[in-house]
């Protein structure tokens, strides 16, 4: 049994090693020649303007959030999409239950409001 935990040591070192050695092969190779254009902030070929510290609106995290929670539920309709046929009608029912839930949570997240990108302004949010 202790064998089994040695073979998962060995497994990790030499993967810890192999990280290592790659990083420092990278370290001697690579070529070192800071200028000031390079050292500057990288925005997708755009001379930066202003201060990196600005405060981005919660709508990019929100909407992104939901995204992912959505795309990784449809992940779980595939495979039960190709083997429809064989599960019966539990399977059916279960799925539906699945669906359901989701369509809930979408609901409930468009009377919030998260899916609408400009937000309609209320009297408590005014300033």
């Amino acid at each position: 049994m202790l064998l089994d935990y040695a073979n998962v040591l060995v497994f990790m070192a030499l993967g810890a090693i192999f990280i290592v050695f790659n990083l420092f092969v990278g370290w001697l190779i690579r070529p070192n020649n800071p200028t000031p254009e390079k050292l500057t902030t990288y925005e997708c070929g755009e001379d930066p303007v202003g201060g990196a510290w600005i405060q981005f609106n919660i709508r990019f995290y929100v909407i992104a959030l939901i995204y992912i929670i959505f795309s990784v539920e449809i992940v779980f309709l595939y495979p039960w999409a190709i083997v429809f046929k064989e599960l019966g009608l539990f399977a059916f029912v279960e799925m539906m239950v699945f669906v359901g839930i989701l369509m809930v949570g979408l609901a409930y997240a468009w009377k919030k409001g998260d899916l609408d990108w400009v937000r309609p302004e209320t009297p408590y949010t005014k300033s």
